[in-house]
């Protein structure tokens, strides 16, 4: 790990800038209203005289409870009362949807976000599951990665239970801080026994993988006790871990206005969390992933990033790249062939739109050639640190030098700065390097002048 990773302070002092995270390219920030749900029917079609393999992403926007620093689409209510029809449209869409695709379309990949899914009910889990295995070819092997995102204040072991019951292998849990001040300051408070207890009930029940969530940067948080916190969290022994860097953007997401900004903590004392953390995961035997992910060294991606089939979508690193990514629920984005398009993020509009049988699809892009290219180079960079030219010149028919001829100063800079190597016909992203490689992926975006990068959160 120490000879994939190096740490310089001076580096990130210049390349620590507001960047996409580029879970896709073009990210979604360039999605337009001009595209809609007639353009989604039209790539269904294409995915199904393919027969391309699908990735299913269900978002369930429900919390009992929020918490300050969430970004998220989601809808904070006490009443459970309020998920009856949100589902009842959900079973629209996916009838909707199912039916322009071909049975034969493996679902080698499910995965429930939020908000809090487990803020549905048993008797609602299983009514949902029951209506996506009527249409759509979901395995029944345990042979696919099917994982479901956990709050522990809101699972048992009779959930956990269920969900492996319902074919779920896979779980991911909101971990963030375990100092009960930063819990209290962001409105979160949960014991290290409720996530101890989940992680037990998930390697009881035999799933397959277990994810943790971390946040550094959060208000009152220190080097010192978040270093407790990751001594804590490598003991659970998670397959994966998400060390997440808070973005405090209050003009843009309403629940973080109740964060006092004196109490975030300062610049150098965040970069020292990551430094901090970096150095325990290594220790305790992780690989870093990429950006803000690690894992262990037999999860699948690590070996996808060893055997280089790693990729990166709308879910983030995946081995589950070459599906096609149907998003079901409010906000949700799918990803089919070259089709981007995201469903109203507005949970009445939502729900009213599908009441009239309608698809509802608000915004969405079709990918250029010229953003084909850009997302080849971007997604080589960003899941393998190294990019061949000739690979991209052969499958894009161009001259790599000559077509980024305007972006090469910027390259060379990075390469006398030591960021990445720059030959004649290829980029390595150095260990020095691989920290920022989300400000060496944004040379080769062609929007990012375009809008405003305070959109993004930093690099670090």
């Amino acid at each position: 790990m120490l000879d994939v990773l190096r740490w310089d302070s001076d580096l990130i002092r210049r390349y620590d800038l507001a960047g996409p995270r580029y879970t896709s390219y073009p990210t979604a920030v360039q999605l337009h209203s001009e595209v809609g749900s007639f353009d989604l029917l039209h790539a269904l079609r294409d995915s199904r005289r393919a027969v391309r393999p699908l990735s299913i992403y269900v978002h369930v926007p429900f919390c009992a409870n929020i918490c300050y620093y969430c970004a998220c689409n989601k809808v904070i209510t006490k009443d459970r009362g309020r998920a009856a029809p949100y589902l009842q449209r959900l079973e629209q869409e996916i009838q909707l949807i199912a039916c322009h695709l071909d049975p034969k379309q493996t679902v080698e990949q499910l995965h429930f976000g939020g908000g809090t899914p487990t803020f549905l009910s048993h008797v609602e889990l299983r009514q949902l599951m029951a209506h996506l295995r009527q249409h759509f070819n979901l395995l029944d092997d345990d042979s696919g990665d099917y994982g479901i995102e956990i709050d522990p204040r809101e699972a048992d072991w009779s959930t956990m239970g269920l969900l492996r019951e319902l074919g779920f292998n896979r779980v991911s849990l909101g971990v963030q801080d375990l100092d009960p001040v930063v819990q209290r300051a962001i409105n979160r408070l949960q014991s290290l026994e409720q996530t101890r207890a989940i992680i037990e009930a998930a390697r009881t029940l035999q799933f397959r993988s277990i994810n943790l969530d971390l946040i550094y940067g959060l208000p009152k948080q220190t080097p010192e006790g978040f270093a407790r916190t990751v001594e804590e969290v490598i003991k659970l022994q998670p397959d994966r871990l998400s060390v997440f860097n808070y973005a405090h953007l209050p003009e843009r997401f309403m629940p973080q206005r109740r964060i006092d900004s004196n109490e975030l903590p300062a610049p150098a004392a965040k970069l020292e969390m990551l430094h901090n953390t970096i150095e325990q995961l290594t220790a305790a035997g992780y690989v870093y992933i990429g950006m803000d992910h690690f894992a262990l060294p037999d999860d699948e991606l690590a070996i996808a990033q060893e055997e280089s089939t790693l990729q990166r979508n709308f879910q983030g690193y995946t081995t589950h790249g070459h599906c096609d990514l149907i998003g079901l629920g409010v906000s949700a984005i799918s990803q089919i062939g070259d089709l981007y398009c995201q469903n109203s993020s507005d949970l009445n509009t939502y729900q009213d739109t599908l009441s009239t049988a309608q698809l509802a699809t608000s915004r969405g892009l079709i990918c250029s050639e010229d953003d084909r290219l850009r997302r080849a180079v971007i997604q080589q960079l960003i899941c393998h640190f190294e990019l061949d030219f000739a690979t991209i010149e052969r499958d894009f028919t161009i001259d790599f030098r000559g077509y980024f001829n305007d972006q090469w100063p910027a390259l060379q800079a990075m390469h006398k700065d030591g960021l990445i190597e720059l030959g004649n016909d290829s980029i390595k992203v150095l260990p020095a390097g691989r920290l920022l490689v989300r400000s060496v992926c944004m040379v080769f975006d062609a929007y990012l002048d375009l809008h405003n990068r305070q959109r993004f959160s930093r690099v670090i």
